[in-house]
């Protein structure tokens, strides 16, 4: 008996330019806390909810780690489970949920990024395919806003991280 896979079908992609190298780059969005930093924050995208960020002694940094978060969001208890997949450092990291994901405009997610130098820095590639959340009204509420939600999260991680480098920057001069 196979296991159908969910149809992540949907995807969004971003790209920004990054004031650091490489290796830098990685170091910083390779660690879920700065990744994931929008998640654990109320915001206009999550209802005025948050999620809580638990990493196993992987922490999220190699193949086969699991990153979970859970919390509440109009009241209802979401909860996900994360296993990276793919990580090529400096260049490429990829995480995946696993088991059914209880959330409420998307379903299952493969989500990563890819860095490349560019010039004396980086351009920094953050990118989700996703599927619809199960049910009627996950699929009803997918089809509105889940573009929207995988837009705000993709855009979310590299701003926070091109604020990092402008930051970061500044403070070397």
């Amino acid at each position: 008996m196979s296991v159908q896979q969910p149809d992540m079908s949907q995807r969004f992609e971003i790209s920004a330019a990054l004031a650091a190298p490489p290796d830098e780059v990685f170091a910083h969005v390779d660690d879920p806390l700065h990744l994931a930093a929008h998640m654990a924050k109320p915001s206009w995208a999550m209802a005025g909810g948050q999620m809580q960020l638990r990493r196993d002694e992987g922490a999220g940094r190699k193949p086969g780690s699991h990153i979970r978060m859970g919390g509440r969001v109009l009241g209802l208890r979401l909860a996900l489970d994360e296993v990276i997949v793919e990580r090529h450092p400096p260049l490429r990291k990829v995480w995946e949920t696993v088991g059914a994901p209880n959330l409420l405009v998307i379903g299952s997610y493969r989500m990563g990024f890819d860095i490349a130098p560019q010039g004396s820095g980086s351009l920094l590639r953050v990118f989700i395919e996703y599927a619809l959340a199960e049910g009627f009204s996950g699929r009803w509420l997918g089809r509105l806003f889940g573009r929207i939600y995988a837009r705000w999260c993709s855009e979310r991680m590299a701003s926070d991280a091109a604020r990092h480098f402008q930051a970061h920057g500044k403070e070397k001069r």
